[in-house]
């Protein structure tokens, strides 16, 4: 990693704390996240925080509900950039390709949540865009779902299949003790 990275963290939001999402895995991954920030700030280095905004007031994502505000874990220091999306790339409909070039940004460390949804979409497009990707595997987290057959697939499955397609095509997967590592 060098001065031209940025550190990207991707809908780390109180909405992922209500039960309607069930079962989780990788419950660590904030303050695997915490870590990677207290070392990425040490350093002095650009980070980026993701928020997702839904435009539904009953969304947990909405503005209006509780679940809208960046876990207190990971809050955006006051120079830090905010960026606000709609949908699940952080490259849509906001100014974070721009930003990252304004800034001579050619690498990216994603991490945030969840999985298979906002930081599998992000991470696919910043592979795609050309910036040289790296998605820290325990920094990011996948709960349980059902396929259109209603088989169900565990946390633990989703996040690691979702990791396996990005792997080396998009991205280069790193755990955190493996980032921290490179960073020291």
């Amino acid at each position: 990693m060098n001065q031209n990275s940025a550190l990207i963290i991707v809908d780390v939001q109180k909405a992922f704390d209500d039960p309607k999402w069930g079962e989780r895995n990788n419950v660590n991954a904030e303050e695997n996240i915490s870590k990677i920030l207290k070392v990425w700030r040490a350093k002095g280095g650009q980070v980026i925080h993701i928020q997702h905004k839904s435009d539904h007031p009953d969304s947990v994502f909405h503005p209006g509900n509780k679940g809208f505000t960046i876990k207190e874990l990971v809050s955006p220091l006051e120079e830090e950039v905010v960026i606000t999306k709609n949908v699940n790339s952080s490259f849509i409909g906001t100014n974070l390709e721009e930003l990252l070039k304004a800034n001579h940004i050619n690498t990216v460390i994603i991490t945030g949540l969840t999985t298979p949804h906002c930081v599998s979409t992000t991470t696919r497009m910043s592979g795609n865009l050309g910036f040289d990707t790296y998605l820290i595997s325990d920094a990011t987290a996948a709960f349980g779902m059902e396929d259109q057959d209603g088989h169900y697939y565990d946390p633990e499955m989703i996040h690691n299949v979702s990791l396996a397609t990005l792997n080396d095509e998009f991205a280069t997967i790193l755990s955190t003790e493996q980032l921290l590592n490179r960073l020291s």
